[in-house]
């Protein structure tokens, strides 16, 4: 994958300016406690680094900390230069400890599953290609017990369905699905199933019969081959559910069974331990969102015990952060990785198995923001911060309390470079080819709708009715229309918006699952050019560090499910983030 960086807008005597009245950075024997430590000058280093290391203390001297020698330490100086870069006294020392604390990990070599092009049985309708077949194989072989974690557009569905039709004893089958799918598997098992008659005839010409359930109100479910049903609903239809002596349960986007203690999740776990349940299929490109801990609910309900119960797969695999969160070790995730493909799960990269499928390219683009407004804005937000910090009861106000800093600053970053993004999208338009553009806030969504009206874009956001939102997606990719703005969160899963190639990240979600979603909305099985996919941030705001932060989440679930890995892992970049709030407020 090719990565093009924008060419740095910023004046570079300001950057030095900057640079200089941050502070310095310089390897001392501290004199009081009489080890080597490193000494940070400078207010508003000594700001940022009294908030995110309490390990520190103060010097001899005003505006000076000094901070112990450890790896973690080194990992802390280092996040913050790279957004607020110290003058560097000790050049030597910190290059030492820099190769010291970041040397790459020694992986596992991946697991080989040597499968073979295995052929659909006759139930199945349509072709597979070649990673297809291998596909069934793989589900074959795993008797239908099974994470399928191929990236997005790559036809998990297909392979499923090719699956139930090859299988003996699949039917009927219940399909767990987000809402926005529901219609999407209807159409996919007529296309690509046949109809099997009661005494086991294949009728060419007709589809399997399927029943999608809209109401939580329980009430006797028709016969069917089958069920639809999404996640919300799935817990109060449990008792209707049980009845219909279910042969197979499809879970898709299985990521939303990654808290175990959902109802969804309870709902699966019972419905996939009923007698008459014998095959299990999870469907995800993105089977961990945040953190590498959230695999297990996921495995525990293909290959219940596969990972022993949570408190042993913690205790193995993961150390528990300030926040109460398992995280996966690094040391441990190639261990997990290996584990997940022995026994449960296939995962392949469009790179690897679809040659013809033209390549992603990312830009990031620095473009213009109102900063006054923003740090006025800012200011408020901080105000706020800090009076419902003094009244917070409990450790989960405070925490709510940092989540909605967090939440508020990322709009008003929208907002604030709203102006710009439009003028993007314009020029983008100017040469006469479909846009997609992702906002995640629905006042981001609004405001583009109004001011690129001249182009008629339709829209998918939330609380759309599910014939509003194909309307919208037929229209788009029939050209009714060339530019189609959708919700980050509503428009990143069960879409194919193949017309396009050219995809706008106006804003930034805190998931790299979210963007990799969105993205493969338009690199997908059908597109076949490359996709251009930009991603907007605003100048003087925090959104280049946002993008930092999906970095290193994607450290964590790339080294897990991927085999690739950065050389290493921040845990506080959220308490970054608002010292950098702090930073920006103290430094205007």
């Amino acid at each position: 994958m090719k990565i093009h960086k924008a060419k740095n807008t910023l004046n570079p005597q300001i950057m030095a300016t900057s640079m200089e009245n941050f502070g310095t950075l310089e390897y001392v024997l501290d004199v009081y406690s009489k080890i080597w430590s490193w000494k940070v000058t400078g207010e508003r280093a000594v700001g940022m680094i009294s908030r995110l290391v309490p390990e520190a203390w103060y010097g001899e001297n005003i505006n000076e900390v000094i901070i112990p020698d450890s790896p973690e330490s080194v990992k802390q100086i280092k996040l913050i230069m790279d957004r607020y870069p110290l003058e560097i006294l000790s050049k030597t020392a910190w290059q030492k400890k820099i190769v010291k604390t970041f040397i790459p990990k020694p992986t596992l070599p991946p697991v080989k599953h040597n499968l073979k092009k295995a052929k659909p049985g006759s139930q199945f309708r349509g072709k597979l290609l070649n990673f297809q077949k291998e596909g069934l194989d793989f589900l074959l072989k795993s008797s239908g017990n099974a994470l399928l974690a191929d990236e997005m557009g790559l036809g998990k569905t297909v392979q499923t369905l090719s699956y139930v039709s090859t299988e003996k004893q699949t039917f009927p089958v219940l399909v767990v699905a987000p809402l926005v799918t529901l219609n999407n598997w209807e159409r996919e098992i007529s296309k690509f199933v046949k109809k099997k008659s009661r005494n086991g005839r294949i009728i060419d010409n007709e589809s399997p019969t399927s029943t999608i359930i809209r109401t939580g109100k329980s009430q006797t479910l028709p016969q069917t081959d089958f069920y639809i049903i999404n996640y919300e609903l799935l817990y109060k239809r449990m008792k209707d559910l049980s009845k219909l002596n279910i042969k197979t349960i499809v879970c898709d986007e299985v990521h939303n069974l990654r808290s175990k203690t959902t109802q969804k999740y309870k709902a699966v776990k019972k419905l996939a331990a009923l007698s008459s349940v014998s095959y299990r299929i999870g469907l995800s490109g993105t089977p961990i969102f945040n953190r590498g801990s959230e695999i297990w609910p996921i495995v525990d309900i293909l290959k219940p015990g596969l990972l022993g119960s949570f408190k042993e797969f913690c205790e193995y695999f993961c150390y528990v952060n300030e926040k109460g969160k398992a995280i996966v070790l690094e040391n441990k995730r190639a261990s997990l990785r290996n584990e997940l493909q022995k026994h449960v799960m296939l995962r392949r990269k469009k790179s690897d198995v679809l040659k013809e499928l033209k390549d992603k390219v990312r830009y990031k683009e620095v473009i213009d923001s109102d900063t006054d407004y923003y740090f006025e804005e800012l200011e408020k937000i901080w105000a706020k911060l800090q009076e419902e910090q003094k009244d917070a009861e409990s450790a989960f106000d405070k925490s709510a309390s940092y989540q909605r800093a967090i939440q508020s600053e990322r709009q008003i970053a929208g907002i604030a470079k709203l102006p710009h993004i439009i003028n993007f999208v314009k020029n983008i338009m100017e040469i006469e080819e479909s846009v997609v553009v992702f906002c995640h806030h629905k006042v981001i969504h609004k405001l583009l709708h109004e001011s690129l009206s001249e182009f008629s874009p339709v829209s998918i956001i939330g609380g759309q009715s599910d014939k509003l939102r194909q309307d919208q997606i037929d229209k788009f990719q029939k050209g009714e229309s060339k530019l189609m703005i959708a919700g980050l969160r509503a428009g990143n899963v069960g879409i194919n918006l193949t017309r396009a190639k050219y995809v706008i990240f106006a804003e930034l979600d805190w998931s790299p699952a979210i963007h990799r979603q969105a993205e493969d909305r338009l690199h997908r099985i059908g597109q076949k050019n490359t996709v251009f996919a930009y991603y907007l941030i605003g100048n003087g705001t925090l959104d280049d560090h946002v993008a930092n932060v999906l970095v290193d989440k994607s450290y964590e679930i790339d080294t897990i499910i991927d085999e690739t890995f950065d050389n290493y892992e921040n845990k506080n970049k959220a308490e970054l983030i608002l010292a950098q709030i702090h930073d920006k407020i103290q430094s205007k």
